[in-house]
């Protein structure tokens, strides 16, 4: 899977997810840290890149309507420290069907996952 790891997830996770087999960009190594929202998803959508986010500015699936982009993982934890986003990520990506999950908007807390996905157009 292609990508996008935002800046306010820990950084040492785009390491973990290419031993996992993927393709990960950080936003810091890409010169856009800080940077607005909008750039941000500019450039995972002109990449083709699921983005990996705690931002809520990315939180609202009618306006990030699954189909119309290449897929929002939004990590909620409680307590999200730093070692707890670094377990929770990892443990979603070496035991859930994250392939599956290209074109979808997904929200991801301590216990579950919930998955939009595009809507059948046939």
């Amino acid at each position: 899977m292609r990508i996008k790891l935002d800046e306010n997830l820990p950084a040492s996770l785009a390491a973990s997810l290419s031993l996992f087999g993927h393709d990960v960009h950080t936003t810091e190594q890409e010169g856009l840290a800080g940077k607005p929202d909008p750039d941000i998803w500019s450039a995972a959508q002109r990449e083709a890149r699921f983005l990996l986010t705690q931002d809520l500015d990315f939180s609202d699936f009618r306006a990030f309507t699954p189909g119309s982009h290449y897929g929002i993982l939004l990590v909620r934890l409680r307590s999200p420290r730093r070692d707890s986003l670094i377990r929770r990520v990892e443990e979603i990506f070496t035991t859930e069907d994250v392939e599956s999950w290209q074109r979808c908007f997904l929200v991801a807390t301590e216990h579950k996952i919930r998955v939009k996905y595009p809507r059948n157009n046939g």
